[in-house]
């Protein structure tokens, strides 16, 4: 895998991705950054891209199915936001 100091190595580094086949998702959530998501079975990876460094984070869990609607129906409403902006209880 090839040294990443920043933004600029983000094409060497999709490149390197693209080669292994490892599907990935871009996005810019972050005002000084881009980054990469790479999911697998039980792991997600973030690779968060700035101007003069990189940033990651391994979450990693099941993937056990559930059912319970009262349950992820509590969860999606814990990740809305307020009308000031501030998140909801």
């Amino acid at each position: 895998m090839p040294q990443l100091d920043g933004i600029k190595d983000l094409i060497p580094f999709l490149n390197f991705l693209d080669k292994r086949k490892i599907f990935y998702w871009l996005s810019h959530d972050r005002p000084e950054s881009i980054m990469v998501e790479i999911t697998r079975v039980g792991k997600r990876i973030e690779v968060d891209f700035f101007d003069d460094h990189i940033e990651y984070s391994v979450f990693e869990g099941n993937e056990d199915v559930l059912d319970d609607q009262e349950k992820l129906s509590g969860m999606i409403r814990n990740f809305g936001v307020d009308e000031a902006g501030k998140l909801e209880d």
